[in-house]
């Protein structure tokens, strides 16, 4: 495992994080990872930002300390230097959340490893493959909202940017050579537009748990008032959901609720913390199987839209195409095509590729290197 010899810079003033700035803004290129708490907190904050300079210098800045973050802002926006990270959706999405950063200029080497056909896209197996540098990933379940972070930890947050820079130059020759230069330009400045992450709340939320759209209405109804006290006891707790019961045994409890205080006391036997609840929650399981139906869940329309014939024959057609190319060009039909797209394509059936370039999410880099063949296949 590669181990950084200089002594860790830790950022927690304003005068520190001016400093920062000042030596960034000299920069033509950052690296920028972050680490979050969302594994052991109910409301997920950045806890951690890692930023590391072209050249090689890097930096621990800490937002538990220094709450006041604009000073970064004009850093991350300057559209000269470069900023490359890794899956940076969500650290552009919780950074825009948490301190309203906009980012412009980005490189993921994720996303250049997924374009070029990669199979392993992890940092890990990235460093690896392409540097020969084995990283470890041992800290990367820790709750980083505590401090003081140990040795170990500073030493896996840096090792998480000490490379990209290295890295990006590597993937960038091989995106050149590849000739898929600009499909990745257009899927970084996408990257760099995400909206600010929002954590998803309300009653209709049940829907989220996998398998909740095959149970009956009123079933529907129990998991929607086992999602609410979930929810509640979570936010009371400062806990994830999933720490408070598992979905899966919500789903349980809803595809065949309990008649007895007895019966949830047995589903529940695994969640210790939870044995005081019993009772609120059989009396939320009552509660739901008394409900008229026309409070009931109703059914969920949104997800589910007429097809045409026409257009699912389309969509097959749309499919079959973006399996041949994905196998031709190495690389993964999502890649190619994600089925998002190909089903609105199915939809709207364009004929020209005016029409085709118009449709949400299709990129231009798809256009122009398969336009015609999409036409042909809609056709």
């Amino acid at each position: 495992m590669h181990v950084a010899t200089a002594p860790t810079v830790w950022v927690r003033t304003a005068d520190e994080l001016e400093d920062l700035v000042d030596t960034l803004s000299r920069s033509r290129a950052i690296g920028i990872d972050t680490e979050a708490d969302s594994l052991h907190h109910y409301t997920e904050k950045v806890c951690l930002i890692q930023i590391a300079a072209f050249g090689g210098a890097s930096w621990l800045v800490d937002p538990l300390a220094l709450r006041d973050l604009s000073p970064l802002a004009p850093i991350l926006a300057d559209p000269s230097i470069l900023k490359v990270v890794h899956g940076g959706d969500n650290d552009v999405t919780s950074l825009r959340r948490d301190f309203g950063f906009a980012f412009r200029t980005m490189f993921d080497t994720s996303i250049a490893a997924r374009l070029l056909g990669d199979t392993e896209l992890g940092l890990q197996a990235l460093v690896r493959n392409e540097l020969g540098i084995e990283l470890s990933k041992g800290s990367q379940k820790d709750d980083w909202s505590k401090r003081p972070l140990t040795a170990k930890q500073e030493t896996y947050a840096l090792s998480d940017v000490a490379h990209l820079m290295e890295l990006a130059t590597v993937l960038t020759k091989r995106l050149a050579d590849a000739r898929r230069t600009e499909w990745a330009r257009e899927e970084f400045a996408a990257l760099a537009n995400l909206p600010p992450a929002v954590k998803r709340t309300g009653p209709d939320e049940f829907r989220r748990i996998k398998g909740s759209a095959k149970l009956p209405r009123r079933n529907q109804a129990v998991l929607r008032e086992l999602w609410l006290w979930r929810e509640a006891r979570a936010a009371a707790a400062d806990r994830p959901p999933f720490k408070i019961v598992g979905p899966e045994v919500l789903l349980a409890l809803a595809e065949k609720p309990p008649t007895s205080v007895d019966q949830v006391a047995k589903a529940l036997s695994s969640y210790g913390r939870q044995a005081g609840e019993v009772d609120v929650v059989f009396a939320a399981i009552e509660r739901a199987l008394a409900l008229p139906d026309s409070e009931l869940p109703a059914r969920d329309h949104g997800s589910r839209t007429v097809v045409s014939a026409s257009a699912r024959a389309r969509t097959d057609a749309l499919r079959a195409w973006r399996d041949t190319q994905a196998a031709a060009c190495k690389l993964d039909p999502s890649t190619v095509m994600p089925l998002r797209v190909i089903e609105r394509i199915a939809a709207v059936a364009p004929t020209t590729l005016v029409e085709l370039a118009a449709i949400e999410g299709i990129r231009q880099w798809r256009v122009s290197e398969w336009g015609s063949a999409l036409l042909t296949a809609c056709a």
